[in-house]
């Protein structure tokens, strides 16, 4: 057994597709009128459309992880934060057949939730990235954590702003100052790693 067989075996969910897009809708909503902005307000501090912000919030559209990363990123927020509280229940445990999933559409990036929900701030994220499949994701869902990647399975090549690196199973990178950032799987298999992610704010 690899060593993310150990930790990661595949899974699956109880949760299915309606409800995860019904909750992170209700979510994003929530974030919005917590702070009195209009669907145009966040559309435009997000670079996004009106009519896409309005499709998710009903839970008519799977939003992507690009989408999720620059909305996120207009809240102040990072991803992992904005998912954990349209996830998420209390607990100090977190069993592996409850940690919350959620798959790209775009993709078929799948990301877990493996960290329980609490006032520490820290995420501990499973992702698992098919292969010569890629995710762009903005600098603004950098702008408030730091974090650590490390590959379990397969290999990565992570674009860092103009700076690339290229990481295999055991490898463990500190992202540096935000900057716009694309995760690439140029394999022929599914590559795995985890993310922690810690929020400065």
């Amino acid at each position: 057994m690899t060593l993310s067989q150990s930790l990661i075996v595949h899974y699956g969910s109880t949760m299915s597709c309606n409800d995860i897009d019904t909750r992170i809708g209700a979510r994003i909503r929530a974030e919005r009128e917590s702070r009195g902005w209009s669907l145009t307000d966040l559309a435009n501090r997000a670079s996004v459309s009106r009519a896409m912000v309005h499709k998710v919030e009903r839970g008519d559209s799977s939003p992507t992880a690009n989408l999720l990363g620059k909305l996120s990123g207009a809240f102040g927020l990072s991803m992992s934060t904005l998912l954990a509280r349209a996830e998420m229940a209390g607990g100090n445990l977190l069993r592996r057949n409850d940690q919350p999933i959620w798959t790209d559409p775009e993709t078929g990036y799948i990301r877990r939730q493996v960290s329980p929900k609490s006032e520490m701030p820290l995420d501990l994220v499973e992702v698992t990235l098919p292969a010569g499949e890629e995710v762009p994701m903005p600098a603004s869902a950098y702008a408030f954590i730091q974090q650590l990647i490390w590959v379990l399975d397969g290999s990565l090549v992570f674009d860092e702003g103009d700076v690339r690196h290229e990481l295999q199973a055991g490898d463990c990178l500190h992202l540096g100052p935000p900057a716009d950032c694309v995760f690439k799987n140029t394999g022929q298999v599914p590559c795995t790693y985890a993310v922690a992610v810690l929020r400065s704010g």
